[in-house]
C-alpha cells in the first residue's frame, strides 16, 4: 500500500513518527502552514515558521524516505490577531517556493469579520500564483461554516477543482461534493473522522474527489491513520486499486494541479551523514 498523506503536521512529530509512516508505506506528504497552540505575536516568528516547512522539515522527512511539501497561509485563528496581518503581505515571496503545492491552511476558526477578510484575500493570491487551496473548517457550527465558505469560494472566482474543503462529516460532505470541490476528511482517534464512518461515506459518495488524511499534529492524534483507512476499506471489499486510488492517486492529482510535486523515488530510508545548516536527525555518539 502505497500512501500520500495531504494533510499532517510533521513539525509537530517525532523522527519515530517518520520511521513508523515509512514502514507503513508513506512516501509523500502535505504539510499546511496552521497554529501552533501557542500565539505568535509578529511576522518574524511566521517567517522562520515557514522558513522551516520549505527547509528543515523537508531534509528532515527525506531522511526517512518521503517526499514532503507544505501549503503557505496566514491560518484563521491567527487571523484575529492584528499583530499578524502583515504576514498576507509576505506570502508571495513563499507561494512562488519550490515545494508549496497550495495555500493553506485558510478559511474559518470563529466565523470573524477579519478571518473573512484573510481567507478572501488568500484566495486572490491563489488565483494570481495558479495554486490549489486547502480549507479549514471552523469546529463549532461546522454546518453554517461549511455553508459560508463555500459562498466566499464561489465569490473569489476561483475555480471549485482547484479548492479542497477539509474536516467535513456527514452533515457536510454533499455540500462539497455539490459545489464541484474536492472534499477533505481528517481521521482522529476521537474527534472528527473515524475510518469506519469514512467507509461508510465512500459508499455513499464515491472515491473521486477525495483526500483521506491524518491531519496529525500536538493533539492527540495517529499518523498512521491512512494505513488505517486503506485497511478499512479492503476489509468493506475495496479492491488495491480503490485504496490506491483514495490514498496516492487522489492526492497526487490534487496537489498535481501546482507543478510543483516532488514524487521521485529517495535512494535511501535510512538517515546519512547529510546536514541542514550543519544540523543533522542525529543525535548521541555513533558506534
Amino acid at each position: 500500500m502505497r500512501i500520500f498523506d495531504p494533510h499532517i503536521h510533521m513539525t509537530s512529530r517525532t523522527t519515530d513518527d517518520y520511521e513508523q509512516m515509512y514502514a507503513a508505506g508513506v512516501r509523500a506528504l502535505v504539510e499546511p502552514a496552521f497554529w501552533l497552540g501557542q500565539p505568535r505575536t509578529s511576522v518574524g516568528s511566521f517567517t522562520d515558521y515557514f522558513d522551516g516547512l520549505i527547509g528543515w522539515e523537508r531534509f528532515r522527512a527525506a531522511q526517512f524516505g518521503i517526499r514532503h511539501h507544505c501549503t503557505i497561509a496566514l491560518n484563521p485563528k491567527e487571523a484575529n490577531d492584528p499583530r499578524c496581518a502583515e504576514v498576507l503581505e509576505v506570502l508571495p515571496r513563499y507561494l512562488a517556493k519550490d515545494g508549496v503545492v497550495a495555500v493553506g491552511e485558510v478559511g474559518y476558526d470563529s466565523m470573524t469579520e477579519a478571518e473573512e477578510k484573510a481567507f478572501a484575500q488568500q484566495l486572490t493570491l491563489a488565483i494570481e500564483h495558479e495554486l490549489p487551496v486547502l480549507v479549514h473548517t471552523p469546529h463549532r457550527d461546522k454546518l453554517a461554516g461549511t455553508k459560508r465558505t463555500l459562498d466566499v469560494v464561489r465569490e473569489s472566482g476561483i475555480a471549485p477543482e482547484l479548492v479542497v474543503v477539509d474536516h467535513l462529516n456527514e452533515l457536510t460532505v454533499g455540500l462539497v461534493a455539490d459545489a464541484g470541490c474536492w472534499m477533505g476528511f481528517s481521521i482522529y482517534p476521537d474527534t472528527k473522522m473515524d475510518e469506519h464512518r469514512m467507509v461508510t461515506i465512500l459508499k455513499e459518495h464515491g472515491t473521486q474527489r477525495v483526500l483521506v488524511n491524518s491531519a496529525a499534529d500536538w493533539g492527540r492524534s495517529d499518523p498512521l491513520k491512512t494505513l488505517r483507512t486503506g485497511e478499512a476499506m479492503l476489509a468493506a471489499g475495496y479492491t488495491e486499486s480503490d485504496v490506491d486510488t483514495v490514498l496516492w492517486g487522489n492526492p497526487v492529482e490534487f496537489y498535481g494541479q501546482s507543478g510543483k510535486l516532488m514524487l521521485d523515488p529517495l535512494e535511501s530510508a535510512q538517515p546519512g551523514g547529510e546536514t541542514f545548516e550543519g544540523n543533522s536527525v542525529l543525535r548521541g555518539a555513533r558506534t
